[in-house]
């Protein structure tokens, strides 16, 4: 669990990085739903 939790914590990260590399809102939003569904669809399947 804890090999779990630090490969979530470790992508968080990773993500909070490009977020702030990313000029527009917008982007971000898009961006963040995107990965969330593919994430979703990987988990479940």
């Amino acid at each position: 669990m804890k090999k779990v939790c630090g490969f979530a914590m470790f992508w968080t990260a990773i993500g909070m990085f490009i977020m702030m590399l990313l000029p527009n809102l917008v982007w971000g939003v898009i961006l963040t739903i995107v990965l969330l569904v593919v994430g979703y669809k990987l988990f479940c399947c």
